[in-house]
């Protein structure tokens, strides 16, 4: 497996990253142990996770994912072989929130005991904190570099000028600059990364690690009409935001690369974005080891000019659309 790089780091990742908001949630701890086993089995390296996964669940407090991450690497004996992504600033209740240095001192500890080791190779904002400094938040992040604590730093959730402010800024003082981007992206969700973000990331060396690569499960072809998305966990958004008439359209370009390659939907909507000179490692989630299996093959799954042409023509956006 080429193993590719995280901004201008030394740390490589799989082109393929695990979206771990899913482990305490729709996958049990006992799940996502055999997950997590079929994932670095396949020689994939790469976990997304974050501090408030998955506090919208009824009874949880934020911190189920990372908890069952720690578990599992204690467990298996392999933190060295796998890269750890987390996160913090999202709300988490309580008054914890936000990115300055004060709670971001308090927020890397707990995630660390919960992760059950001593550094997180990529911490990232989860979230833009307009209240705080983005040099008081970098300068954390610097301490927190210097004492091994985390490896390197990224942004989440970020827009073009606020990004481009936190790179100059991180040049002009010496400060840790962030390596990576996570921002949401797919073959329907194009405009707002493809607008500003996708250039600025290229020319600044910044690795995109999009989220909702699948479009929360849309583009796997599972949700064709107002009846399949009743009673899913992401029904309401699916239902709500993607299925209309653009939706359906980039469903039937995918249906007709996925038969000509003989794959599937979700393994075409992986591979387009893999393709993308932008992206380094898009993130997709499964809840079973038969699901993840179909989602790997993605990876060895190479499309040619024309299934992305039919793809990007299908899924084209125009300056008036709010997709």
């Amino acid at each position: 497996m080429t193993m590719r790089r995280l901004g201008r780091t030394e740390i490589m990742v799989s082109p393929l990253c695990f979206g771990g908001n899913v482990f305490g949630w729709t996958a049990d701890e006992a799940t996502s142990f055999a997950l997590l086993d079929a994932f670095v089995a396949e020689g994939f390296n790469f976990i997304d996770t974050a501090d408030c996964y998955s506090i919208w669940v009824p009874g949880h407090k934020g911190g189920e994912s990372e908890t069952i991450i720690g578990r599992w690497m204690k467990a298996r004996g392999n933190r060295k072989k796998v890269v750890i992504a987390t996160k913090v600033g999202w709300d988490m209740g309580e008054g914890k929130k936000g990115l300055s240095k004060a709670y971001i001192r308090q927020a890397v500890e707990a995630s660390l005991r919960r992760l059950q080791t001593d550094y997180i190779d990529l911490y990232q904002s989860h979230v833009d904190d307009t209240g705080t400094p983005q040099e008081e938040t970098l300068s954390c992040y610097a301490e927190l570099i210097k004492a091994g604590k985390v490896r390197a730093v990224g942004a989440s959730n970020f827009g073009a000028t606020r990004l481009a402010e936190a790179l100059e800024l991180a040049e002009k003082r010496g400060l840790p600059r962030y390596e990576t981007l996570q921002p949401l992206y797919n073959l329907y969700d194009r405009e707002v990364f493809e607008k500003e973000l996708e250039p600025l990331c290229l020319a600044k060396g910044v690795s995109v690690i999009n989220y909702y690569s699948l479009a929360a499960g849309f583009l796997t072809g599972k949700y064709r009409s107002k009846a399949d998305v009743e009673g899913r966990a992401r029904g309401q958004r699916v239902g709500n935001t993607y299925l209309n008439e653009r939706g359906l359209a980039i469903l039937s370009a995918l249906d007709a690369v996925a038969s000509e390659l003989k794959a599937t939907p979700a393994q075409v909507a992986l591979a387009w974005l893999m393709a993308r000179p932008s992206v380094t490692s898009p993130i997709a989630s499964a809840t079973s080891v038969a699901q993840f299996g179909e989602l790997a093959k993605a990876t060895r799954l190479k499309l040619n000019a024309a299934a992305i042409e039919r793809l990007d023509q299908a899924s084209a956006w125009k300056a008036n659309d709010t997709a």
